[in-house]
């Protein structure tokens, strides 16, 4: 496995300023930014890398010393910049602040929101000019990166320190999200993601977790200014003593065990000061049970249950170990783990059922929030819902079903600034920091 850390570079002066930064050098990082690289570093002090890429750009190329300079289980190697990390490239915004973009370029601005992949530029050449897509040319770079990054490391940890576009760029080639959900991830700055590779970009790819702030002290994601729709907490339940086993118990309506109480508790504790206004929960023990445990900081925000939010029918599988199923059904676990859609559970589900019967209760939950005028509601549910529901609000089809890890009791973050209307936003998946395990997820993988 290649294990592949993507950082933001730390807050700059045009950051601040609410500048398009773009390509240009010319602004630095902030004394806040300076700060919270450091804590980067100390946050991945542990974990050895055998290579660190940078963006030359000032402001990355900063943040990735500083965080060097906090590694401690790194060998001395040589910080490599790569021209393929350079921020998205718009030249002809650059340095201009964003209400200026907005009042000069009326429509290019409107099309960069809701359309980003269809942006053009007609920018100066000595010969005339010449049309250029931002975007396009941005997911190509970040493509043309993976495929040389991947074939030279194989196996290895890498370091990437980068910018807000390319890695959206870079996490999007990686699991296929096309460049029109540009705007569907979110990129704080000194935030951390986490993605592994079996191969290369045509292999299994997962994301492990994405825009980490905890080690900043920022439990979550901020809210974007002007932000007036919903935010949405998916938590996985807490562990059972079947997940910790490694049996699949799917519909089977499995307690939690007292590492998953623990779990719960420590997303509680996690969650407290975070003005939760409802809860849905599916219907099963588990995820229940975890909805309680976080709500007991919460004893004003109802619960409400959706069987739509249930584990996927695993039907004769259920209640076997990994080496039952291979003998009763060969080859299937395999089918299973490389091609989930098309996987039809005996005497249970396939992933279009639990897609369309968990995509229906999420879109039931937003909307009753919007009329309600709720804006931020907690969610619990299970592995394969939650994996499903990933794949949907990234616009990707049920093939995408592994690329997306949930760890037991972890948080993923999900707004809609814009209503059902708007595309949401991803702004941070699979936070386990609470749990214990620091950047990396270490919580048991455990069957569905």
């Amino acid at each position: 496995m290649t294990r592949v850390i993507i950082v933001r570079h730390g807050q700059s002066n045009y950051n601040t300023e609410k500048r398009i930064q773009g390509r240009s050098n010319k602004s630095e990082l902030t004394e806040k930014g300076r700060n919270d690289a450091a804590k980067v570093g100390k946050s991945l002090s542990n974990i050895s890398f055998d290579a660190i890429y940078t963006s030359p750009l000032r402001r990355a190329k900063s943040t990735a010393e500083i965080i060097c300079s906090e590694l401690l289980a790194t060998k001395q190697i040589s910080l490599q910049t790569s021209d393929k990390l350079l921020e998205v490239d718009l030249p002809l915004w650059e340095g201009m602040v964003n209400s200026e973009v907005k009042e000069k370029f009326v429509e290019d601005y409107q099309i960069w929101h809701q359309l980003p992949e269809k942006l053009a530029m007609q920018v100066p050449t000595e010969s005339g000019t010449r049309e250029h897509f931002p975007i396009l040319a941005l997911y190509k770079q970040a493509t043309e990166f993976w495929q040389e990054l991947l074939q030279k490391h194989q196996g290895k940890t890498i370091l990437i320190v980068g910018h807000n576009g390319i890695n959206r760029a870079l996490i999007s080639t990686a699991l296929g999200i096309s460049p029109s959900r540009y705007h569907s991830l979110q990129q704080s700055n000194c935030a951390i993601s986490v993605l592994n590779f079996s191969g290369g970009l045509d292999d299994n790819v997962q994301l492990e977790s994405m825009n980490q702030t905890q080690h900043m002290g920022e439990k979550l994601p901020t809210l974007r200014p002007g932000h007036s729709g919903v935010r949405l907490l998916l938590v996985r339940h807490g562990e059972t003593e079947w997940n910790r086993q490694g049996r699949f118990q799917g519909q089977i309506d499995i307690p939690l065990n007292e590492n998953g109480r623990l779990q719960a508790s420590k997303a509680a504790e996690f969650l407290k000061d975070v003005n939760i206004d409802f809860a849905v929960s599916s219907t099963m023990a588990r995820p229940k049970e975890t909805a309680e445990i976080i709500l007991s900081s919460h004893p004003n925000s109802p619960l409400g249950l959706d069987a739509g939010l249930c584990e996927i029918s695993h039907g004769l599988w259920e209640g076997k170990f990994e080496q039952e199923i291979e003998q009763e059904f060969p080859g299937e676990l395999t089918r299973w783990r490389t091609l989930p859609a098309q996987v039809q559970m005996p005497e249970g589900e396939n992933l279009q059922q639990v897609c369309d019967r968990a995509v229906a209760a999420w879109q039931k939950i937003v909307e009753t929030a919007i009329e309600e005028n709720r804006q931020v509601g907690l969610i619990v549910a299970h592995d394969a819902t939650n994996k499903t529901l990933l794949c949907h609000i990234l616009g990707l089809s049920n093939e995408n079903f592994w690329n997306f890890r949930q760890g037991n009791g972890a948080v993923s973050v999900i707004d809609y600034p814009s209503g059902l209307n708007g595309l949401p936003v991803l702004q941070a998946m699979n936070i386990t920091a609470h749990l214990g395990g620091g950047v990396l997820d270490k919580t048991a993988a455990g069957a569905l």
